[in-house]
């Protein structure tokens, strides 16, 4: 018997919206819109977060970065004279390390200097990194062909580097690029690997690591050959350089839960060597933590914000809803008369606004699904649709119609028989 009376009472309901099909479509619009704003806006945070969580796990749980940083009180130079400046990680920093830290698994340690990278015709500016071997297996650096250089090539101090997946690019458009030469300022080196492409999110990655995609990569015992320890710049005809030792120290542990202690013995190390704050430590993990906070927090206020357009159409829902009552006041009376009872008037309305906010919220996924694919598709941010977000979109949507459909269906219920008979 209950499920005839479902049945009857959700067929009036499908038929009291029919009658009225521009009211129905004009009402459900404000639910559809608001389901697809909370589903598009959560899917963007959800994809710019997974980014840049990408990009923190590339750069490694299991590592410590330690950088040289130009000291900001070395900033100013003189103009017309020449000098030195030596600030930053030394090789005796890189021993202390490792004979001071037990639970150090690998240290690896590169340099950097900023130089024109040439192939025939094209060019690119960009960075030449010297460092070890195991520098792609700790920075967590594919190759996409041939090989990076090994401990041979280190030994003999070989003229070899490996390109990142964009300075290929714009080096070898027309492709060749393994076994080719390639010239830094007069002297060549000939190409064994590529990197895979590292693609780049809102994580600072570039300030951290430098962008992998556009390196050139040689060996350490090659880059101090070729380019030894200071690097002269000339500008407005005055001749400045700065003598670096390492510009970068990738400290791996051997377990994650000792990363951040580790750490700390870092700094402790480096303070006391140290007599200017010419470094920073990094620790990806630690960034990583504040990246879930953030995506969080973030996935938070943007649901928050387009939960508001429900809230709008929950409410227009209930003022259409109202104003139907008013004009179904003698068809109300008539139910009543009949021996319709106040449970029976409620479940009628609350069945009404139900579909209309389901019927909105079915419109409003596929408006969300369709919204992140368009913003992927012509934009470069990433997007990501997760189940949980589509659940409770629609789900916020079906209680929007029971809430915002309780009072007018009480009002509705509560009405005299008598006096909803004599209305006109």
């Amino acid at each position: 018997m209950t499920l005839f009376r479902f049945k009857r009472t959700l067929k009036m309901g499908l038929k009291s919206l029919s009658l009225r099909k521009l009211r129905s479509a004009l009402t459900l619009l404000g639910i559809t819109f608001g389901v697809c704003s909370v589903i598009a806006m959560l899917a963007i945070g959800e994809g710019a977060s997974q980014e840049a969580q990408e990009q923190i796990k590339q750069l490694g749980s299991h590592n410590i970065i330690v950088q040289s940083v130009k000291p900001p009180q070395d900033n100013q130079s003189s103009s017309g004279g020449s000098f030195v400046l030596s600030y930053g990680l030394k090789y005796k920093d890189a021993e202390r390390i490792r004979n001071t830290v037990p639970n150090v698994k690998v240290l690896v340690q590169a340099r950097k200097v900023a130089r024109r990278v040439k192939h025939s015709k094209w060019s690119l500016n960009t960075k030449v990194v010297g460092t070890v071997p195991w520098y792609s297996e700790v920075s967590k650096t594919d190759l996409k062909r041939g090989r990076f250089f090994n401990t041979l090539d280190m030994h003999e101090r070989r003229s070899t580097c490996v390109l990142g997946s964009k300075a290929a690019q714009e080096l070898f458009p027309l492709g060749g690029a393994m076994g080719s030469l390639v010239s830094v300022e007069n002297r060549r080196y000939r190409v064994i690997g590529i990197l895979g492409s590292t693609p780049r999110a809102e994580t600072n990655q570039e300030n951290l690591k430098g962008n992998p995609n556009r390196n050139v990569y040689i060996p350490f015992t090659t880059m101090k050959v070729h380019y030894g320890e200071t690097i002269f710049n000339a500008s407005s005809g005055s001749l400045s350089a700065e003598r670096v030792e390492l510009h970068e120290l990738i400290v791996q542990v051997d377990e994650l839960e000792r990363v951040q202690g580790t750490a700390r013995v870092i700094r402790q190390i480096l303070t006391q060597s140290h007599e200017k704050d010419d470094y920073q430590v990094i620790v990806p993990l630690q960034l990583l933590k504040q990246s879930r906070e953030t995506r969080r927090i973030f996935s938070i206020v943007l649901g928050s914000i387009a939960a508001l357009s429900l809230l709008v159409g929950g409410i227009g829902v209930m003022n259409i809803t109202l104003a139907s009552v008013v004009e179904r006041t003698r068809e109300i009376g008539i139910r009543r008369a009949m021996g319709a009872k106040k449970g029976h008037i409620v479940m009628q309305f609350l069945t009404e606004t139900t579909l209309l906010c389901m019927f909105g919220g079915g419109l409003g996924i596929a408006l969300g699904l369709a919204a992140p694919y368009a913003v992927s598709r012509f934009t470069d941010m990433a997007t990501l649709v997760t189940l949980w977000s589509v659940v409770l979109a629609f789900g916020i949507s079906v209680m929007t119609g029971l809430i915002f459909g309780i009072y007018p269906a009480y009002r509705a219920a509560t009405m005299d028989p008598i006096v909803a008979l004599r209305h006109e």
